[in-house]
């Protein structure tokens, strides 16, 4: 098959493509530089202020809170590891990278579910690309995001959301949808508008699912710490690249305990808050 057909210029396209963008609204990705940069240092700045022993307390009672007094303690206890280790600033930038790339992610993610999810047509448009996004290597964002943003924290905030919002777009599509049938129509027949019918009763419905959505997310963005440091993202992930390139193993194992700290305490504070809204408390 090779020599009955010229091979495609495909990277050649691609190439075209990406230079023509990045002349072309050059001033677009300017602003986004400037403005990522300015929610993420700003993050770190407001998290910086506060002493790492009343961050740690208040981390702790938003985890008892928000979930259970286990996972309090477990909160308490992994961030007073990581300050004792030397981790505390490098968390910080990493919590500020990951909290910059999730708000994004649920700003676009779910609105765009939500349209998905009553529109036929968009759903059907959006499932491709969204198993584009999902199923495409995560090195791969890297390299335009270099081209469009330099290097530095910006290219991997936006690599981060284009990497996590997939499990956000579906499972808010997916919660919306599973709104038991006899229930809209009950709304309908109250005379409830298409919009009331979303804000009262279908998305209280799904938000277990949509923070379902969410938790995932916020797991995939820390997954892509240690590669966006590859690009300049400055924190844990740093740290671990950075131990991979000298050989050094047991700073290595101590800046992906501190990630895998973050990830239980993160990843357990929002599926407990997705239980609690399933069972309605």
């Amino acid at each position: 098959m090779e020599g009955l057909l010229p091979k495609l210029p495909l990277a050649d396209w691609i190439d075209s493509f990406v230079d023509w963008l990045t002349v072309t609204f050059a001033f677009l990705f300017d602003g986004i530089t400037v403005s990522l940069e300015g929610v993420v240092e700003g993050l770190f700045a407001v998290l910086e202020i506060i002493p790492s022993y009343i961050l740690l307390i208040l981390i702790g009672l938003l985890a008892w809170k928000l979930s259970s007094k286990g996972i309090a303690l477990f909160a308490v206890i992994g961030l007073f590891l990581i300050d004792n280790l030397g981790y505390w600033e490098a968390m910080l930038e990493t919590l500020s990278l990951v909290l910059t790339a999730v708000i994004i992610t649920v700003v676009i993610g779910i609105p765009m579910g939500i349209w998905a999810s009553q529109k036929t047509v968009v759903k059907q448009i959006l499932t491709p690309i969204l198993d584009f996004m999902q199923t495409m290597p995560a090195f791969v964002y890297l390299i335009p995001a270099i081209f469009f943003f330099s290097i530095g924290v910006v290219p991997g905030v936006v690599s981060s959301v284009i990497f996590a919002v997939p499990p956000t777009i579906r499972l808010t599509i997916l919660g919306i949808q599973q709104v038991p049938t006899d229930i809209i129509e009950a709304t309908e027949a109250f005379g409830s508008t298409t919009r009331q019918r979303l804000l009262k009763v279908q998305l209280p419905l799904a938000m277990p699912t949509i923070m379902a959505g969410i938790n995932q997310s916020i797991m995939l963005s820390l997954s892509m710490v240690v590669i966006a440091s590859m690009v300049g993202a400055p924190g844990l992930g740093a740290d671990v690249y950075r131990a991979v390139t000298q050989i050094q193993i047991g700073r290595g194992f101590e800046a992906g305990l501190a990630i895998v700290v973050m990830a239980i305490i993160l990843d357990r504070i929002t599926q407990n808050v997705g239980i609690r809204k399933q069972g309605g408390n």
